[in-house]
């Protein structure tokens, strides 16, 4: 059943009038900063200088002129201030013409769009975050709103894995993570190279660095790739980590984000509106958008 389409949303934060959906609003480029061959972290500010008023999890569809739109997750907390972050990989022409985009340029935003992380549900737990690939750049929005609350959390734990160690994102971050005392981060990369100090192979065998979890006290939080769902929730279930403590964060070839197109429905379900983010036992039923 197609989700309800609303014809307006309101940011989170405090604002007097509703914007549309189906128009994009102005927003200017700060910075870009290269992350890696492909990756860079593109730092914006919206032009009427709200803020964008998304939760944790959340998507925007960023147009440029001339080009079209693509999603892109939002890769900053809602907690750092109006300017917000999207990491963004350059894949195809929208994404290229992006990456020819400096400082004082503008593109279209909309959204914020889709469902997040629920940060209240959240509240009073020890929280784990499983991100793979690419997929720490949404993860990235969850993990600086627990640092930034972090006397509302328990126990904070990070896994993340990527391909080879050239393709990490966030690489200072993940440092300054790692010497925290109030967050245990580890790191893992497939196909380790002569540069690289750390831990080989598959996130999966990152969870032999958690201590005992509290499993009734704990939240996980799983962002990634579909291929590393099916592994990363039998680690996760073996925990004894009840399935409505367990979120799941997918982006499935969305394309309008407001569930007109259909590129991203999944059975009876348009990720672009009742995702990105799904409780675990929600998403289990959806076959078609995890195998």
């Amino acid at each position: 059943m197609r989700a309800r389409d609303p014809e307006t949303r309101r940011p989170a934060d405090t604002t007097d009038f509703p914007y549309s959906i189906y128009l994009p609003e102005a927003a200017r480029v700060l910075n870009v900063n290269p992350m890696t061959e492909l990756d860079s972290l593109f730092e914006l500010e919206l032009e009427s200088g709200r803020a964008l008023g998304h939760a944790p999890g959340q998507f925007v569809q960023v147009s440029v002129f001339g080009f079209g739109e693509c999603p892109i997750s939002i890769s900053s907390s809602p907690t750092r201030g109006p300017r917000f972050e999207l990491s963004i990989r350059r894949v195809g022409e929208v994404t290229n013409a992006l990456h020819r985009l400096r400082s004082g340029d503008s593109v279209g935003i909309r959204g914020p769009l889709g469902h997040g992380f629920d940060v209240r549900e959240l509240h009073g737990h020890d929280m784990l975050v499983i991100a793979g690939g690419c997929a720490l750049a949404p993860a990235r929005s969850l993990i600086q709103y627990v640092l930034d609350e972090r006397q509302r959390f328990g126990s904070f734990h990070v896994l993340y894995g990527a391909r080879s160690p050239n393709e990490l994102l966030f690489r200072d971050e993940l440092a300054r993570w790692g010497q925290r005392d109030d967050v245990h981060c580890h790191v893992i990369v497939d196909h380790a190279d002569e540069s690289w100090r750390g831990r080989a192979g598959v996130v999966t065998k990152l969870f032999d660095e958690l201590p005992e979890l509290d499993r009734e006290r704990t939240m996980v939080a799983v962002i990634g790739p579909p291929i590393m769902f099916r592994f990363v929730m039998l680690e996760v279930l073996a925990l004894g980590i009840p399935q409505n403590h367990v979120y799941c964060s997918i982006e499935r070839r969305m394309k309008c984000g407001i569930g007109k197109c259909g590129h991203c429905q999944a059975n009876d379900v348009y990720v672009c509106m009742e995702g990105p983010v799904f409780k675990y036992g929600r998403l289990k039923a959806l076959r078609e958008a995890i195998e």
